[in-house]
């Protein structure tokens, strides 16, 4: 049986993730008792996946999975993208990134933005990259209280309802997250 491990010590991130594998047996930095903190210093996404799925490669010789991110606001050029998560500051909560990007929103009439998710595999001879996007627009103030981060303010095309208003099994089916990490195990399954 193959062995990955997965850039992150997020249970629910290493628990979608697993589900979907045949085959596999998917480690997370917490089982490994990892806690270096790894600097995300790339200027793209798919910088940031690689920067982590090459730390744990190096640190464990396993073949890695790793993931990263962003929200892309047109009107803000596609911030705040890879710095989605520190957006209003380091140590901001998604409270204040919401707020903030809210507030950089005022008065504008287009609201269209995308989710992006890039994940990375980093083999011994190999790294490989798989996308996920899903695009939507920015509400006007937050509406729902499931997920995290900006799914309170983001609702997808098509849909009604916020990802924050959605519940987890109907988010996973649609998200960013779902379609990079379908690419993903289908590639694993067929492999393994």
């Amino acid at each position: 049986m193959n062995k990955y491990i997965l850039a992150s010590s997020n249970q629910n991130k290493h628990l979608e993730i697993s589900s979907k594998l045949n085959n596999v047996v998917l480690l997370n930095l917490k089982d490994l008792g990892y806690r270096k903190n790894i600097i995300e210093s790339g200027s793209t996404l798919k910088e940031n996946a690689l920067i982590k799925a090459r730390e744990i490669y190096k640190e464990y010789n396993t073949s890695c999975i790793s993931d990263d991110t962003g929200l892309e606001v047109n009107a803000l050029n596609g911030a705040p993208g890879v710095f989605s998560a520190r957006y209003a500051g380091v140590l901001a909560s998604a409270e204040e990134n919401m707020k903030k990007l809210l507030n950089s929103l005022n008065n504008i009439q287009d609201r269209r933005a995308s989710f992006r998710t890039v994940i990375c595999l980093k083999t011994k001879c190999d790294e490989m990259f798989f996308e996920g996007v899903v695009s939507g627009v920015i509400t006007a103030q937050p509406i729902g209280k499931s997920g995290f981060g900006y799914d309170p303010i983001f609702k997808p095309d098509g849909y009604t309802k916020t990802f924050a208003e959605m519940s987890l099994n109907m988010k996973n089916k649609i998200s960013h997250r779902s379609i990079a990490l379908s690419k993903l195990t289908t590639y694993l399954n067929t492999v393994n």
